[in-house]
C-alpha cells in the first residue's frame, strides 16, 4: 500500500512522492492524518536554515489524525478517535530525562527536523505519545502542539495573576503566548512590526499593541507600567534586537523568557542582568501540557482558530512555504489538508 507525502528534498525544494504505508508495531497506532500546521522550524528546513535538519526530509510536527489500526492498550484508544501527538522523542537515559525534564534531552529527536514527520496521509506513532481529542474540531486539534510550546513558556516563567506581560513578536507562537500569559490572569500587552499582527493580538485579547516600527518600544513600556518596567517580558522572535529589548523592557527583579530560537549571535553588557537581578528562562518545546489545553480549548472560552490564516491542498504545500517565506505579516498560521 503506497501513500503520498511531502518531502523536502534539499533547501528549496519540495516534491509530493509515493512511499509505503508503515506497518506499525505492538505498540503503535497507524495514524490517518489529516490536518499538519506549517512551523516555523519547518520553513528553515525549506530555507535550509534548520541547523539539525538532514535531507532528503518529511516536515512536519504538528498534526491531528484518526487512529487506523490499533492492537489492544490500556489507554482506551480505538479505531476511529481523533488524536494529536507528542513529537519529541527523548532518550529516556541522559541526566535530564532521568530528572524528569523530557523536554531537554541531550539526544532529542523532533519529527519533521531529526526524523521524519507528519506531512504524509499515514504515520505510525507511539501509543503512549498519543492525546485524545475529546471533542476538539480536527484543526483546533491540530493546534496543541504549537500552543503548548507557549504554554510551557508560561509555566516556566511561573508568571502570576496581576503580572505586566510584554509579548515580542506575534506571530503564531506569540499569539499563543498572549493567550497563555491571558490564562494565567496575566495584563498581556504585545509588540509587533506588523500592525495586522497586532490587530489579531487585540482581538483575541491584549490589552494594548505596541507597533515597533512607528513606535518606540521602550517609551512605551514606561508609560503603559508608570516608568515600572514589565513584571514579565516573553521573547518569540529570536533575533538579536528582540532579546535585548527584553531585558531593557523588563523591570527589576522581572522575568525574561525566551521562547523565539536566535540563529544570530547577541553581544550585550551581562552586567544589566545583574544590575536588575533578572531572572532569565529558556524554554525549549513542551512537557505535560498537550492534556491541560486539549481541556481548556474544549471549554471554548477561545477561539484559537483564528490563528489560522489559511488551509491548503496536499499539492498546494509548496505555494504554502514560498507564502511564509514571503510573509508580509498577513500570514499566521497556515494548514495543510491531507
Amino acid at each position: 500500500m503506497k501513500q503520498k507525502a511531502v518531502i523536502v528534498q534539499e533547501p528549496g525544494k519540495i516534491a509530493i512522492e509515493e512511499r509505503d504505508i508503515p506497518k506499525i508495531k505492538e505498540d503503535e497506532a497507524l495514524l490517518r492524518v489529516k490536518y499538519c500546521g506549517i512551523c516555523g522550524s519547518d520553513v528553515a528546513t525549506y530555507t535550509g536554515n534548520q541547523p539539525f535538519a538532514s535531507y532528503p526530509r518529511v516536515p512536519g510536527h504538528e498534526f491531528c489524525a484518526l487512529i487506523e489500526e490499533i492492537g489492544p492498550n490500556d489507554f482506551g484508544f480505538k479505531k476511529g478517535m481523533a488524536v494529536t501527538a507528542n513529537p519529541y522523542f527523548n532518550c529516556g537515559k541522559c541526566y535530564p530525562c532521568r530528572k524528569g525534564n523530557l523536554n531537554c534531552c541531550e539526544d532529542n529527536k523532533t519529527m519533521g527536523v531529526h526524523i521524519d514527520g507528519s506531512f504524509c496521509e499515514y504515520i505510525a506513532m507511539p501509543i503512549s505519545r498519543l492525546y485524545n481529542g475529546k471533542g476538539l474540531s480536527l484543526k483546533e486539534l491540530a493546534l496543541i502542539e504549537p500552543f503548548s510550546i507557549s504554554y510551557h513558556a508560561a509555566n516556566r516563567g511561573n508568571i502570576q495573576k496581576g503580572d505586566n506581560v510584554l509579548v515580542i513578536g506575534a506571530g503564531a507562537i506569540g499569539l499563543f503566548a498572549m493567550i497563555s500569559a491571558k490564562l494565567k490572569g496575566a495584563n498581556v500587552y504585545v509588540a509587533d512590526v506588523f500592525e495586522k499582527r497586532l490587530e489579531l493580538a487585540k482581538e483575541l485579547g491584549a490589552i494594548e499593541t505596541i507597533n515597533v516600527s512607528t513606535q518606540n518600544l521602550k517609551e512605551e513600556t514606561n508609560r503603559i507600567t508608570n516608568g515600572d518596567g514589565m513584571d514579565v517580558c516573553m521573547e518569540a522572535v529570536g533575533l538579536p534586537q528582540t532579546f535585548l529589548d527584553s531585558i531593557e523592557c523588563a523591570a527589576f527583579a522581572g522575568k525574561v523568557i525566551l521562547i523565539g530560537n536566535g540563529k544570530k549571535e547577541t553581544t550585550f553588557n551581562h552586567s544589566i542582568i545583574l544590575k536588575k537581578e533578572l531572572n532569565i528562562y529558556g524554554s525549549r518545546n513542551s512537557l505535560n501540557d498537550f492534556e491541560p489545553l486539549i481541556d481548556i480549548v474544549g471549554k471554548q472560552e477561545i477561539d484559537i482558530l483564528k490563528i489560522v490564516s489559511r488551509t491548503v491542498s496536499l499539492e498546494d504545500t509548496e505555494q504554502a512555504f514560498k507564502a511564509l517565506v514571503n510573509n508580509d505579516g498577513s500570514l499566521f498560521k497556515l494548514m495543510i489538508e491531507f
